[in-house]
């Protein structure tokens, strides 16, 4: 292995081990617990966190200055309950304690990776819907929301090969909050997952 692959690997267990320590921290004592992928300004989750005061709701993304944005909305609002995290998927996934649960997991509009040589990036993959199994409450759900056709097949596809989730046709989504990138849509699917008992 080279110098630098090396070094790579190094900075990630780094991260990895300071993302457990915060998940420590911030959410081991949490009764009920909601995950955000890919939360950005943190518009949906700061509305989800305002309605629902008793859970305690994390959202993560990697990109630095939409969390600096959205933890400052959390603040101004005082909620204290509401956390937003920069931080790489497959790192915090990795870096959850098992004793860390979250009742409820929202990813709304994903990059849809559009061109079928980069589906493999898409985060909807079967090692991510196992792993989704092992973070999450036995009663959970998993609310997905994209405006492109092909991923939105390509989720439904996904979950019903899962034999850890069931697609709810009748489920209600949990809460409908309008963002300005929204507004910009002409249309949106979305889905509501539960967690199959086993």
């Amino acid at each position: 292995m080279s110098e630098g692959y090396l070094q790579a690997l190094k900075l990630r267990a780094e991260r990895v081990e300071r993302l457990t320590s915060w998940c420590t921290e911030h959410l081991a004592s949490a009764e009920s617990r909601v995950l955000e992928i890919g939360c950005g300004h943190g518009h949906f989750l700061t509305a989800y966190a305002t309605a629902n005061p008793k859970q305690n709701c994390v959202g993560i993304d990697l990109v630095t200055k939409r969390i600096e944005k959205a933890t400052t909305k959390a603040e101004k609002r005082n909620l204290t309950q509401l956390k937003f995290l920069k931080a790489e998927l497959s790192e915090f996934l990795e870096a959850l304690p098992p004793e860390i649960q979250f009742d409820r997991v929202f990813m709304l509009f994903p990059d849809p990776w559009p061109k079928k040589r980069h589906h493999k990036n898409r985060m909807i993959q079967p090692a991510f819907l196992r792993r989704l199994t092992e973070i999450t409450t036995p009663k959970a759900d998993f609310c997905f929301r994209t405006d492109h056709e092909d991923l939105f097949a390509w989720t439904v596809e996904h979950l019903e090969q899962s034999p850890g989730w069931a697609i709810n046709a009748n489920a209600e989504w949990p809460l409908e909050e309008t963002s300005f990138f929204q507004e910009l849509m002409d249309s949106w699917r979305s889905l509501v997952a539960v967690k199959v008992k086993r």
